[in-house]
C-alpha cells in the first residue's frame, strides 16, 4: 500500500513542476490552488485547502510558497510529516529585505503580470538554465492567475509564522536565490540547488524522498 503525500506547489504552479521527481513510491495528490477571497488570511486560505485532504495525519511537501501553505495547514490538524523544499518554516527565514518591502508597500508598485514574463532576469532567479527548464519556468508563470499571484507575495512578506511543525524536513538548495541559503535553517542541503531544483535536482530530491518513505507509517 502506498502513501498518500499532498502537494503544494509554488506560486501558481502544479504538478509541471515536480515531473522529473519519482514518486513511485508514494500516492502522490497535487493540491489545486482556488482563488483566494478579498483580503483573506494564509490561515483562512489553509483551511480552505483542507477540503482537498482527505487522511489523518497526512504528509505534507511544499515548494517554495507551498510549503508555507503546508505549515500552515500543519498549525491546523495533525501531520506525520511536513517536507519543504525551496521553502521557509517561519517568518525568521524569509529574508528582511522582502518583509522591509512589506512594511513599505513596494510589491505593491509592480503590476502583476511583470513578474509573470520569463525573462533572462527569472531565470537566474529561479536557477534555470537548460531551454528544457527554461521553457517549463515560461509557462508557469504565463499559466500563474494574477489575482493569486499578488495575494500570494503579500502573504509572503507579511508572514508572521514564528513555530516550525515539529515533524519538520526541510530541505533547500545552497545556491538559491529567492530565498537565499544563509537566511535558513535546513535539514538537508543540496549543493548547488536553486529555487526551482525539483526540476534539475530530481534525482538527489527522489533519494531524499524514497529514504523518507521508509521511516513513514503504514
Amino acid at each position: 500500500m502506498k502513501k498518500n503525500i499532498y502537494i503544494f506547489s509554488g506560486l501558481g504552479a502544479d504538478e509541471r513542476a515536480f515531473q522529473h521527481i519519482d514518486f513511485s513510491l508514494f500516492n502522490p495528490i497535487y493540491i489545486k490552488w482556488i482563488i483566494p477571497l478579498e483580503n483573506e488570511s494564509i490561515a483562512n486560505y489553509a483551511q480552505r485547502l483542507l477540503a482537498q485532504i482527505n487522511l489523518k495525519n497526512p504528509v505534507l511537501l511544499g515548494l517554495s510558497f507551498g510549503g508555507l501553505i503546508a505549515v500552515e495547514i500543519a498549525k491546523q490538524i495533525l501531520t506525520e510529516k511536513v517536507i519543504l523544499i525551496s521553502s521557509a518554516k517561519t517568518k525568521n527565514e524569509i529574508p528582511f529585505y522582502y518583509r522591509m518591502a512589506g512594511q513599505l508597500r513596494l510589491h505593491k508598485i509592480f503590476p502583476a503580470k511583470w513578474i509573470k514574463k520569463s525573462n533572462f532576469i527569472t531565470n537566474w532567479f529561479f536557477g534555470t538554465a537548460t531551454p528544457f527548464d527554461k521553457q517549463v519556468l515560461k509557462v508557469i508563470l504565463a499559466d500563474t492567475d494574477e489575482i493569486f499571484l499578488k495575494w500570494a507575495i503579500d502573504k509572503l512578506v507579511h508572514w508572521e509564522n514564528q513555530v516550525p511543525p515539529e515533524n519538520v524536513l526541510h530541505i533547500h538548495g545552497t545556491t538559491d536565490k529567492i530565498l537565499p541559503y544563509r537566511f535558513v535553517n535546513c535539514d538537508i542541503k543540496i549543493a548547488n540547488g536553486g529555487h526551482l531544483m525539483s526540476l534539475n535536482k530530481a534525482e538527489e530530491l527522489t533519494g531524499i524522498l524514497r529514504r523518507e518513505s521508509k521511516l513513514l507509517s503504514y
